[in-house]
């Protein structure tokens, strides 16, 4: 179980995250198409797992927007944007924000993405929701960043992801 806050709320989660230096845990996501996505999916690619509680809070836009813009243009890297959103909204918002270069994926439908990775909230004003998270698997299907923000209403280091992602 990890630990979080919400404004100042302690919070935890269901399980705890995969250690860097890792094989990536399985799982299984929905695209606004409704069409399931794996870590098989993006085999020899590097991926971005960008998590969050809602699209719909200002915090987890900002990310989605800010990993579109960055780490989305560099090379063999993918981006997905991770949540408990039904694949609709997830959709919508990425259209009317005009991201292209982020796939929305929501963890609505299967429970191994939050059985695996550990980051839905057991408690607290968003239980049910994952935790704030990034994390970071290598072509090889490794990986090799990760950080749970601390403080839900806080954005994730870009810097400290982004540089791993130039190495």
């Amino acid at each position: 179980m990890e630990t979080v806050f919400f404004k100042g709320t302690e919070c935890h989660t269901t399980g705890d995250m995969p250690a860097v230096g890792t094989q990536a845990p399985a799982f299984t996501l929905v695209t606004p198409g409704l069409a399931e996505i794996t870590e098989k999916t993006y085999a020899g690619k590097r991926v971005v797992l960008n998590i969050f509680p809602s699209i719909d809070t200002d915090v987890c836009a900002t990310s989605v927007r800010r990993f579109n813009k960055e780490a989305a243009s560099l090379p063999d890297t993918v981006v997905l944007a991770v949540s408990m959103d039904l694949p609709f909204a997830a959709g919508r918002f990425c259209t009317a924000n005009s991201i292209e270069n982020v796939t929305p994926a929501s963890a609505f439908r299967e429970e191994d993405f939050t059985r695996n990775y550990g980051l839905k909230m057991a408690d607290g004003p968003l239980k049910g929701l994952l935790a704030r998270a990034v994390i970071i698997i290598d072509r090889d299907g490794k990986i090799i960043y990760r950080e749970l923000v601390d403080e839900i209403t806080h954005e994730p280091d870009y810097a400290a992801a982004l540089s791993v992602l130039r190495r």
